[in-house]
């Protein structure tokens, strides 16, 4: 018989110090967001399936929960992205006519990890624009995310830069059917030269040609001047190519300790984004941090096509990089029912500070807190002293 207190593989209870640092990282990029003019949203964990799985949202069928509605009879999803939410609340609930920046933070589940050490139940937050197309919006999603990195005291950074639509200008033309065109996608962002070269045996030879030569397009500003030489000359591919070059000199003027990087083989959300895509990493890890780009179509299946850019970032997976949070200071006093000591105790409370009540028959137990005060009695009042670690214990314990 299975253990009551076992959790289903890949969710995890987060114990008060991780939580602690959670919560700060919540709040601190709810803050920062909010500064950016972003509004906040809090979309429902549920929603009918065909909302969270429509349009762009098709491809997150497989990482998502299913039931069926004990009220409705029809089948209800548990969201594993939010973006949906955001573009549905965007086009149906709000209805702006200029643009509307949203920020979201919450949980969402997914059937599956992304990885052998990932959670299946991320805290995901994020920041989504709707309602311009312009380089403009890419780039304060863009310097947003670096924000909110920054601030959580990762760093050094390094953001590398993509675009789907050089793959759809490499391919314009070219009869694919879907089947086919995933293979193409899954060999080029696995890198995999053998996988290409036999599914380019039924292309144009002008095509194959710049599917292997997207294969070594990654590294630093030397690969868009390359990519300019190796691709087919196209109105979406030189577009393209000129919009990371601008996005990517805008990011080193705002961010000069940033590492830019490109690799124009990166298809990951391919079928999801239509325009500039970045994913942002810490030094020497090879999980990004935090991903986004545009996706102008995600509102299409709620009847407002409106122009859409944003990224997410997982805060547990941040908390983890961005180590502990220093346990905050406390006062410890002792329990007692005396008028005097408990309105004291209630004026410190009101006034914003932890106060630990040291309960009846039990010693101080360790604790998340740092108690550096502590209120004693004097004279017959109660004063708040600091606590003389040194003297009384050789170090400074936590409480």
């Amino acid at each position: 018989m299975m253990s009551a207190w076992l959790l289903p593989e890949h969710v995890a209870d987060v114990l008060p110090p991780q939580a602690r640092r959670v919560e700060g990282l919540r709040r601190a990029l709810l803050d920062r967001a909010a500064g950016y003019g972003f509004e906040l949203v809090i979309p429902p964990l549920l929603e009918h399936l065909e909302a969270l799985l429509s349009g762009t949202g098709r491809e997150l069928d497989l990482k998502t929960f299913k039931l069926v509605d004990q009220l409705s009879g029809r089948m209800l999803g548990v969201r594993a992205d939010t973006t949906p939410q955001a573009a549905r609340i965007d086009a149906h609930l709000l209805n702006r006519e200029g643009v509307t920046r949203l920020c979201y933070c919450g949980p969402v589940l997914h059937t599956r990890p992304a990885g052998q050490t990932a959670t299946r139940e991320p805290l995901q937050f994020g920041a989504e624009i709707f309602g311009h197309a312009g380089l403009e919006a890419d780039l304060e999603a863009a310097e947003l995310a670096l924000d909110c990195l920054y601030s959580a005291g990762v760093g050094p950074l390094v953001i590398d830069l993509a675009d789907a639509r050089i793959l759809r200008g490499v391919l314009a033309g070219v009869p694919l059917d879907a089947e086919r065109l995933t293979e193409v996608v899954q060999a080029l962002s696995e890198k995999d030269a053998p996988a290409l070269a036999a599914l380019g045996v039924a292309l144009p030879d002008v095509a194959t040609q710049a599917l292997h030569a997207l294969l070594h397009l990654y590294g630093g500003e030397e690969v868009l001047a390359a990519a300019r030489q190796a691709l087919p000359q196209r109105t979406l591919v030189r577009d393209a190519l000129d919009q990371l070059g601008w996005l990517a000199a805008h990011l080193r003027r705002g961010f000069p300790t940033l590492k830019v990087g490109f690799d124009l083989s990166d298809m990951s959300g391919h079928a999801y984004y239509s325009g500039l895509r970045f994913a942002v990493y810490g030094a020497g890890r090879s999980d990004a941090l935090a991903r986004g780009g545009r996706y102008d179509e995600v509102g299409a299946v709620f009847g407002r096509n409106r122009p859409a850019v944003g990224f997410s970032l997982d805060l547990k997976a941040l908390a983890e990089v961005a180590g502990p949070a220093p346990a905050p200071p406390a006062i410890r006093v002792p329990w007692s029912d005396d008028v005097a000591l408990r309105a004291a105790v209630r004026r410190l409370r009101d006034a914003g500070e932890t106060v630990l009540a040291l309960l009846p028959g039990h010693e101080p137990e360790t604790q998340s807190y740092h108690c550096d005060r502590e209120l004693v009695q004097v004279d017959g009042r109660w004063v708040l002293q600091a606590v003389d670690f040194e003297a009384a214990h050789g170090a400074a314990p936590n409480l």
